[in-house]
């Protein structure tokens, strides 16, 4: 404790603490769920996921979705189709109910049977998404989460400046528990050597998830763009792509841009969404598409859409599904069905190798392949995100990228239950237990300006960061608290 700066940084760490290890706990539990999402929902639905594999033809695609939608109510029509050759899968379709939420119908792929439904947004798999997301409280959750992994940024570095050795420490006691000491000293040993062993691999999950943030993510993909190191060329407008109705006048395709940066846009764009519930409209983006998952150098990519014509017959989704196995898609993938005479067919294959991601829009009358956007065509920031993004989900090396996620998940949750029951020892009874202020504390000019960075580029925290050395000056400022 006589170590000057101590206290100091032990402050800001209880603070960052204090906010994030409540969330840290979701967030490990929920992602560490979600990371075995392949084995997990099979179990909980498989008499709707599975089939018994027979040696007999699988029946067209186009049948199977006729049955599917001879199952749903009234009113309901086509909005995606999940593509998988694994023979034990029951062929899945998507449909938008009248009612404007989405529904999974299952069908069995030899005989036509239909095999159940399931809700799109209820499934189990689907809330705990949101749960890790957004707690399922919409746009504030979803800034809340980035708040908490902007905060566990500083409870890192705090945490790593608190453990850092001094004078006398024994090599031992850094990197593995003092089985010699009691009380709370052993909780703070292992605290310490926990969080030594976990933080490289926190700081990576930080780093990885933060492009998928609803606030600042967005901000972010924009700047890369701007500068040709994010989105492939046209994401971001001028990618006119409609299909051509045979025998009428060309329509004029209008495409509008969905920049994150046009405030005003982005409100009547979410505001259309919500208030139609249809999966293509004017201003849409990929982001908005009815899709599982989407890469997110494509997220921003304008889906086309034009007025209706009744003049042609569109393909049949088994042509579009030959056609697409000879461009080498042949599993795995989800296909959004048109809607109105100059939709597209719009292909979003995100395999566990980002190397191979795809994103196809064909002619729904002629199958002419419109854009295929490829790996090779993101630029250097987009690759990037797309590797984290995969070993952030622990998919890119399967099982053992699952186990190491797992690991490091239920590690930070164990260091958010070490960190309560130090706290909850050294808690003065009736006050928040604040490690008390430092007496004569150094500049510290180097912690300071990392504040000011982080405030900086990250502006979301750099508000709280002033909120809380405001509320530490003003409310706190007077009372100290035992060490």
């Amino acid at each position: 404790m006589r170590n000057t700066g101590y206290r100091t940084l032990w402050r800001w760490h209880f603070y960052a603490a204090l906010f994030v290890m409540p969330l840290l706990i979701v967030l490990a539990v929920t992602g560490t769920l979600y990371c075995f999402k392949p084995q997990i929902e099979p179990m909980l639905y498989p008499h709707r996921l599975t089939v018994e594999p027979q040696d007999k033809p699988r029946l067209a695609h186009e049948s199977l979705l006729a049955l599917a939608a001879a199952a749903m109510p009234k009113g309901a029509r086509p909005s995606s189709a999940r593509i998988d050759d694994d023979p034990a899968r029951s062929a899945e379709f998507v449909f938008r109910l009248p009612g404007g939420e989405r529904e999974s119908v299952y069908v069995n792929p030899y005989s036509g049977e239909v095999l159940g439904t399931l809700s799109v947004e209820h499934r189990f798999m689907q809330v705990v998404r949101m749960l890790h997301r957004k707690l399922l409280l919409g746009k504030p959750g979803e800034l809340l989460m980035e708040l908490a992994a902007c905060w566990t940024l500083v409870m890192i570095g705090t945490g790593v400046a608190l453990w850092w050795p001094r004078a006398g420490a024994r090599a031992r006691d850094l990197f593995w528990p003092n089985g010699a000491v009691h009380g709370r000293a052993l909780w703070k040993s292992v605290h310490a050597v926990l969080g030594i062993w976990l933080a490289a691999g926190a700081l990576a999950f930080i780093v990885t998830g933060l492009p998928w943030t609803g606030s600042w993510g967005k901000q972010f993909k924009s700047l890369a763009t701007s500068v040709n190191l994010g989105s492939p060329p046209g994401a971001w407008g001028g990618l006119a792509l409609h299909s051509r109705v045979p025998g009428a006048a060309n329509a004029s395709a209008r495409t509008e841009s969905a920049s994150s940066t046009d405030e005003a846009g982005a409100s009547e764009h979410h505001a259309m969404k919500m208030s139609s519930q249809t999966d293509s409209m004017p201003g849409m983006v990929m982001d908005d598409m009815p899709l599982p998952n989407v890469p997110w150098a494509v997220g921003a990519v304008p889906v086309p859409h034009a007025p209706a014509h009744d003049a042609a017959e569109r393909l049949p989704l088994g042509r579009i599904v030959e056609q697409l196995r000879g461009l080498g898609l042949s599993d795995d993938y989800e296909i959004v069905v048109p809607r109105g005479s100059d939709g597209v067919y719009t292909v979003s294959y995100f395999p566990d190798d980002p190397r191979h991601e795809r994103t196809l829009y064909l002619d729904q009358y002629s199958g002419a392949v419109l854009k295929d956007i490829r790996y090779g065509d993101y630029g250097a920031v987009a690759k990037a995100v797309s590797y984290g993004t995969s070993l952030h989900m622990g998919r890119y090396f399967g099982l053992g990228n699952q186990i190491v996620c797992t690991v490091i998940s239920l590690g930070l949750a164990a260091m958010a239950v070490t960190g309560f029951v130090m706290w909850w020892k050294r808690r003065p009874a009736g006050t928040l237990g604040a490690p008390s202020k430092e007496q004569g504390a150094p500049p510290m000019r180097a912690w300071k300006t990392a504040l000011v960075v982080l405030g900086i580029v990250f502006p979301l925290m750099g508000a709280t960061l002033v909120a809380v050395w405001a509320a530490d000056r003003l409310a706190f400022g007077r009372r100290m608290a035992t060490g």
